[in-house]
């Protein structure tokens, strides 16, 4: 329970009618949940107006609305708080009423196209080793300590956000690692909160069906670093050619990593294969259970993140060392009597995909062929589309294009947009098949022993969203129960 006048602090105000001294017992952006001590924040929103329901709230016993735009007609028992940004005002005001938590613990921001999982959960994972509390939110779960909590989106939305983060402070974390998706910078997720330090890994092609341009796609990451205040850290990533510009105008400690250039966080790749990494890291050696030059950017990043969070170096890559991977990124198992490997990777980019299909290229030992299936999502950028078939088709001996959240849009135009991008040479050794578990299964029985599978596009997934319906589906999962059959 707060005061209005209190959670307010902070939030550009129009005008105020009614009383900033009434008592809010929740903050919501769902009408649908108002009930009496409601605040609810109108939001503007991609797909819905929050003030459409301004009514409706009021009617479930709201006392306070927080909008843009005054209603025609005004209730006298509530009060109505006009703002300049109502989803800038909703962060700010959540980040109040819930004892603005982010300030009582290290919150750490790691954003850009790739890795942003594996960064977050190897720091989650090196923290906790490190024996500190720490909380993780995360596009595969969200965690307090060894409770997982289900994940709907890379960021949560601005309420749900705070409050979890209040979870963390009140369980008595000490640092929180999250993933900062552009979509949640854009619409102001993460208003109000409190960042120890922001971490950029790379950026690549994507997400511009929302962005439009991969110049807007890019500013916005930057103003998350723009945004850092002078007492956190901001690192990025040297050998991105935008890794300069993500930290052009922020006022945090600047520092870098790389493998090719100067940096603060300098590494070497001395060995790269199945049985992991062996770098050198600021002239230290050690060995790494993750694989893929990828995954040595990803390890370099979360040396620095720590190394700028006060920890003792040698203690870092001590316990580095022993870190597994995140759920579906790069998650390989091997048929026991066939021995083909199989990798379920989360890559939906063209840059991610290459990264992984370049990985398993310098993984080969022989004459192995690659098979690789791969789909893209429907209702979103179309334009990689064509960019994903034509990686596979590069780096493949076999290519299955088929589905992977076709979402309301049909599975089969998803993969004809995809053909497009297959050169005449690759289209003998590409084939479509819309179900994506025929996919596997075809894909599974193109190979012979010794070879390598990878099914991108879904990774840690347990869904597959079909007409607005998610029905169940694991590619680890198919693939386990496919090798089975191969192996009998």
């Amino acid at each position: 329970m707060a005061v209005l006048k209190d959670i307010l602090q902070g939030v550009k105000l129009l005008q105020l009618k009614g009383s900033d001294t009434v008592e809010v017992t929740h903050v919501l952006i769902d009408s649908r949940q108002a009930s009496t001590g409601t605040c609810f924040i109108a939001i503007s929103g991609t797909s819905t107006d929050g003030h459409k329901y301004i009514g409706s709230a009021i009617e479930k016993g709201a006392d306070v609305i927080v909008c843009e735009q005054m209603p025609y007609s005004l209730n006298d028992r509530v009060t109505y708080v006009q703002v300049e940004n109502s989803a800038i005002a909703a962060g700010v005001i959540a980040h109040s009423f819930y004892d603005m938590p982010s300030e009582h613990m290290k919150l750490v921001g790691v954003t850009g196209t790739n890795g942003k999982t594996t960064v977050a959960t190897l720091l989650f994972r090196l923290f906790t080793a490190l024996g500190y509390h720490c909380g993780l939110l995360s596009t595969v779960q969200n965690q307090i300590g060894e409770k997982v909590y289900p994940s709907m989106h890379t960021t949560p939305d601005p309420v749900s956000l705070n409050e979890m983060l209040s979870q963390m402070y009140q369980d008595g974390c000490s640092y929180v690692f999250m993933e900062v998706s552009s979509h949640a910078i854009h619409q102001h997720r993460i208003a109000g909160l409190k960042f120890a330090g922001g971490i950029f890994t790379n950026i690549s092609h994507d997400h511009l069906d929302y962005h439009k341009t991969f110049e807007e796609y890019l500013r916005v990451k930057k103003s998350f670093f723009d945004d850092l205040p002078d007492s956190a850290f901001a690192l990025s990533n040297a050998d991105d050619r935008r890794g300069l510009v993500m930290l052009q105008n922020t006022s945090a400690h600047k520092y870098l990593y790389s493998l090719k250039s100067m940096a603060d966080f300098k590494g070497k790749i001395l060995d790269n294969s199945l049985l992991g990494l062996q770098l050198t890291i600021n002239d230290v050696e050690a060995h790494f259970r993750l694989i893929g030059a990828f995954n040595a950017y990803n390890l370099l990043a979360v040396y620095g993140a720590a190394i700028c969070l006060g920890q003792q170096k040698d203690e870092v890559l001590e316990k580095m060392s022993l870190l597994e991977g995140a759920e579906g990124r790069f998650d390989y198992i091997v048929s026991p009597k066939e021995k083909v490997m199989g990798i379920v990777d989360y890559a939906h980019t063209p840059d991610a995909l290459l990264n992984v299909l370049a990985t398993i290229r310098n993984l080969k030992k022989g004459n192995e062929h690659v098979v690789t299936v791969v789909g893209c999502g429907g209702d979103r950028d179309k334009t990689k589309r064509p960019e994903m078939a034509a990686v596979a088709s590069e780096y493949s001996d076999r290519v299955i294009l088929t589905s992977d959240n076709p979402r309301s849009e049909d599975p089969a135009a998803i993969i004809k947009d995809m053909e497009a991008g297959v050169p005449v040479t690759a289209r003998k050794k590409t084939l479509s098949i819309t179900d994506r578990r025929e996919g596997i299964k075809a894909a599974v029985g193109f190979t012979e022993p010794g070879d390598i599978l990878l099914i991108a596009g879904k990774g840690h997934e347990k869904y597959q969203e079909i007409k607005g319906v998610r029905h169940h589906f694991d590619d680890k999962e198919v693939l386990i129960e496919m090798f089975q059959l191969l192996d009998k």
